[in-house]
């Protein structure tokens, strides 16, 4: 929207310096007509023209005896006669000369008086699309913030909502606390955990609901993988968080299980009645039969975990999942400059990016067959706009903007898609 603010405040100022320069070229027409007296000549001339017409003038007999003694009285009027005829011809061509020059001056300023009219409508026109792009920019900004607004509210809403949860929680575990030192007893270790663990899991909690966006969106987002999971059997999601993707497989009938080591999460999706549990993630997949698993989905999980760790995990989803099924990882991709820094280094909990190369070598290395990386997220809104081809060096301008915007504004997120044959 800058862009075009600033397209078309750049037109309009076109427009106010062409309708300038010819307002500036009428009023310099109008002052050469004016200087051309033209109403003076036209006064002079009717004034001759006049005088040759009422005037009868003869040549003295005195004169025609001095200068044209052969010439008799009839021949002396006859000459005299030609004279005028001469003078009011002469006049007349000068009178048709300056009416000719008078008319030319008049369409001219004429023509340059419509052409001011167009401009002065071409002008307004130009006025109302930037004020017109103005307003519509400001509601945007408006509405944009005031949707900021209500999301930052709703997810503090959800906050104070589950501290509630965990403030009656952590009650009814401090006063068992009290019993047993009131007892004289010394408490254990796991007792003191028990206290510790809500408190240490609700902030990644808040993070989430925060930064990750609504779970309705987030819906949206993972609801493109469903189609890679349609086999009979089990789903398992690993680190499931807030429950969008298995609630996406329970929506579709789909036998699915969740499983995520923070307590907070797995509450929520208990909450919303979907099947979870708190685990570790290795822990979960061993528990498994080989073979059995219909498939398995991990998203914005594998950046947490250390390689050894991940490696570890995709060699045991290779043997636990049946024939045919499907490993969908799903990660942010930080061949992204923007990703790499505006989403990435947001989160502090975050291990170390995973190129998709990488990935893909690894999936292949542990037995994977056909891995396609998919990428989703594109960053359209951040990318830098083309100029109008119109020669060489505006081509070879794009060409390198184009370079850019592969290297700085690539798809926010991949999927590594692994199937096993």
């Amino acid at each position: 929207m800058k862009r075009t603010i600033e397209n078309l405040a750049q037109e309009r100022k076109e427009k106010e310096d062409e309708f300038i320069n010819k307002i500036q070229a009428i009023t310099k027409k109008c002052i050469e007509f004016k200087e051309s007296n033209q109403p003076v000549r036209f006064q002079h001339l009717l004034g001759r023209m006049e005088g040759l017409l009422t005037t009868k003038e003869t040549i003295p007999q005195k004169t025609k005896k001095r200068f044209f003694p052969f010439l008799s009285k009839k021949q002396g009027q006859d000459a005299s006669q030609e004279n005028i005829n001469q003078q009011i011809l002469f006049t007349l061509k000068e009178f048709h000369k300056s009416l000719e020059q008078n008319y030319n001056q008049t369409t001219d300023i004429f023509s340059s008086i419509t052409d001011l009219i167009r401009l002065t409508a071409e002008l307004i026109d130009a006025k109302d699309r930037e004020w017109d792009a103005l307003g519509s920019n400001h509601v945007g900004m408006i509405f944009k913030s005031m949707e900021w607004r209500i999301d930052k509210l709703t997810a503090e809403y959800k906050d104070a909502n589950i501290l509630m949860k965990k403030f009656l929680l952590l009650k009814e575990k401090l006063n068992a606390l009290l019993s047993v030192l009131e007892k004289g007893e010394i408490p254990s270790s796991a007792q003191v955990k028990e206290i510790l663990r809500p408190l240490e899991d609700w902030p990644y909690a808040a993070f989430e609901n925060r930064f990750r966006g609504s779970e309705e969106q987030v819906k949206r987002q993972l609801s493109k993988y469903l189609p890679y999971f349609q086999k009979e059997g089990k789903v398992l999601d690993l680190g499931c968080g807030r429950g969008e993707f298995i609630e996406i497989l329970a929506d579709h009938g789909i036998d699915s299980e969740g499983v995520d080591i923070n307590e907070q999460m797995v509450d929520t999706c208990l909450e919303k009645g979907l099947n979870c549990q708190k685990g570790d993630l290795l822990e979960r997949l061993n528990a498994c039969e080989d073979g059995t698993l219909a498939g398995i989905f991990s998203s914005q999980v594998i950046e947490h975990l250390p390689p050894s760790y991940l490696k570890r995990m995709i060699e045991l989803a290779y043997f636990k999942l049946s024939p045919s099924s499907y490993l969908v990882l799903e990660t942010i991709n930080p061949a992204s400059v923007f990703s790499l820094v505006q989403i990435y280094y947001l989160d502090l909990s975050h291990e170390r990016p995973i190129l998709p190369e990488t990935l893909k070598f690894l999936l292949e290395n542990s037995g994977f067959d056909d891995v396609e990386i998919q990428y989703s997220a594109p960053l359209e809104q951040e990318m830098l706009q083309n100029l109008p081809e119109a020669d060489k060096i505006s081509s070879l301008i794009n060409q390198n903007v184009d370079k850019l915007n592969n290297f700085l504004f690539a798809p926010a997120n991949y999927a590594a898609i692994a199937q096993k044959k």
